[in-house]
């Protein structure tokens, strides 16, 4: 599933209901996860965040940390853990245990287990049904190395002879989701309690960054069963004995199996741990937390901030601007602080006259509206290059500038029916084709030159054979009606045109796609709600490839409010919900940034009399 790279579309913190939503659906899939377990995966105090790709699938990580589990549909049916959350909590999925090392290099390239390499137990195989999540074991580790389910239940596989594919892998030590982290890391042999590891020298560091350790949050340190620092090591797989008959070394040629291996053994094991170690985040004290938030701020001031995106609320500021620009591994908590709250902070910013700020008394939120740019703070700054930081968590703005770039094109074709096929076919054409109005109408004129139709008298006169008049009137005009004889040369085109099937093409950047019927427009809808809110419903977007959950991201950050999804009633397509009147500011941003024509949206604003 993570074997291809797969640009997530958002990027979101989670909600206190969001979160609680989350634990449940979590202890509800696992049983064997306790309160305890739950929370050194996911701290109380650390922040969540879920990233959407494309594909449906979510990834739910603490956020400077490490992603912690997936669901596979994004309905909250289909969720797996991470191997980091099993290096965490290993006995949260029952395992299955490989025959020996040499089958763990199949399983890490990518490959399902088969259950000829599975060590079936004295006591017989466990009870498991189909679809069940598993984990994957090699002999002596109580690290799993991958996460899948099962294709068929133990009652199936043992009527089959314990043959075919036992586990479908859906994610694995070094794939994609394994990498994403900036510090990637493994657990090393201290990590779990009372673990004797056969051969000490299969211990071998495996990051593929220089910094060799991870992050994570406070609440995961203190659950964590070692005393010293989590090093970035890899238990590699136990070598296997050649007597197992399982594999000889000839068969191990596989090159993917090979590439692997081979980088494995060229990696070292670090004597100390790297300096990028999470628990400098405990060693920092009020006065340097201050410290690096005015440090943040002054960087944000310099490379995102700018005086056009002005009045800013305080929320956007810190959640889009300040954030990113925080060194990698620390956690940045205003609440540490000896401000404690985010308003105290931008109000002493203020007093310094570095900014001015006002308090928003109908969103009850700090407004940024100024920046003071002659400030002795601000001049005396020397912003740094963040290149990583910035790719990670990208700007409202760079994130419009690539939307710019695919521009939007819109044209309407036509498909011959059946009434205009002779035509077609008298002339050469392919009436299996789509054309354009002006394509189709010098099809028609064509037939006209052929045939030799233009009256002699009037040359802006056509006069009309039996296939000809058959084309624009057969079956439009009533019984007892006479057909007319002749066409003016300027009404010719259009009726031609009018008797073919309308399609649209609606093009934006590299993708295109090819619709029946006329091009639906874009709904925009503002009403009041209980309590005498306004909020606007947007419909129709998929007409113009435009995303339903990237948009209402995209709008949440622009407009600060909130914004949800929801599926059409009775219709296909979905229906994007923006808190507050903002229906002229929407029209506008989906003309300017997504290349909308006005003529395609409709507004209907119900709250004015």
């Amino acid at each position: 599933m993570f074997k291809k790279a797969v640009e997530a579309k958002s990027h979101q913190r989670l909600s206190g209901a969001d979160r609680k939503k989350l634990r449940r659906s979590i202890k509800d899939k696992f049983q064997r996860v306790s309160d305890s377990d739950l929370d050194a995966l996911l701290p109380p105090k650390a922040e969540i965040a879920v990233a959407k790709f494309q594909n449906r699938v979510h990834v739910y990580a603490v956020e400077g940390g490490f992603p912690m589990f997936f669901d596979v549909d994004g309905r909250g049916s289909d969720i797996f853990p991470t191997v980091y959350a099993l290096w965490i909590v290993p006995e949260l999925l029952p395992a299955f245990v490989l025959k020996g090392g040499e089958v763990s290099r199949f399983v890490i390239g990518g490959a399902d287990l088969m259950f000829p390499g599975i060590t079936v137990p004295p006591e017989g195989l466990p009870s498991f049904r189909a679809g069940e999540p598993w984990a994957v074991k090699v002999p002596g580790n109580p690290a799993p190395i991958a996460v899948g389910s099962t294709t068929m239940s133990s009652d199936e596989a043992l009527k089959a002879g314990l043959r075919g594919k036992a586990l479908r892998i859906t994610h694995y030590y070094r794939d994609l989701l394994w990498e994403s982290p900036e510090g990637c890391y493994v657990p090393n042999a201290g990590f779990f309690e009372d673990v004797v590891f056969e051969d000490p020298s299969s211990l071998q560091a495996s990051c593929d960054s220089d910094d060799v350790t991870g992050e994570t949050s406070t609440d995961q340190q203190n659950n964590q069963k070692s005393d010293g620092v989590v090093e970035s090591l890899y238990v590699n797989e136990l070598q296997h004995d050649s007597a197992s008959g399982l594999m000889s070394p000839d068969d191990g040629e596989n090159d993917a199996a090979t590439g692997v291996t081979e980088g494995m053994a060229d990696l070292k094991l670090p004597d100390t741990a790297s300096g990028n170690d999470p628990n400098d985040q405990q060693t920092l004290s009020t006065a340097d937390i201050d410290s690096l938030l005015d440090k943040c701020l002054l960087q944000a001031l310099h490379t995102t901030v700018k005086d056009k995106d002005l009045p800013l609320p305080g929320s956007t500021l810190w959640s889009n601007h300040v954030l990113p620009c925080r060194p990698s591994g620390i956690t940045l908590d205003i609440k540490k602080s000896s401000y404690k709250k985010l308003s105290k902070w931008l109000q002493s910013k203020s007093t310094s006259g570095l900014i001015s700020v006002k308090e928003d008394k109908h969103k009850k939120e700090v407004m940024l509206f100024s920046v003071y740019r002659n400030h002795a703070d601000y001049s005396s700054f020397k912003p740094e290059k963040r290149q990583v930081e910035k790719s990670e968590q990208p700007s409202v703005q760079s994130a419009n500038e690539v939307r710019t770039s695919k521009t939007l094109e819109v044209a309407e074709i036509y498909k011959p029916s059946v009434h205009v096929n002779a035509i077609f076919s008298a002339v050469g054409a392919d009436p299996g084709k789509l054309f354009s109005a002006s394509e189709a109408t010098d099809i028609v004129f064509t037939y006209v030159e052929k045939e030799n139709l233009v009256k002699p008298t009037n040359k802006s006169i056509v006069i009309l054979d039996a296939l000809l008049c058959d084309s624009l009137y057969k079956g439009a005009i009533k019984k007892g009606t006479t057909y007319p004889t002749e066409i003016h040369k300027k009404d010719l085109g259009s009726t031609f045109v009018s008797r073919m099937q309308p399609h649209h093409v609606v093009t934006r950047g590299n993708e295109s796609v090819v619709r029946k019927g006329a091009l639906k427009t874009i709904q925009l809808l503002t009403e009041r709600r209980q309590g005498n809110k306004k909020v606007t419903k947007l419909s129709g977007m998929e007409s113009f490839l435009i995303d339903a959950e990237a948009l209402a991201s995209e709008l949440q950050k622009k407009f600060a409010c909130s914004t949800s999804v929801a599926e059409l009633p009775g219709k296909k397509g979905h229906e994007v919900l923006v808190q507050g009147g903002v229906i002229d500011d929407l029209a506008r941003h989906l003309i300017e940034q997504y290349g909308v024509p006005k003529r395609y949206i409709e507004v209907l604003d119900k709250t004015k009399r």
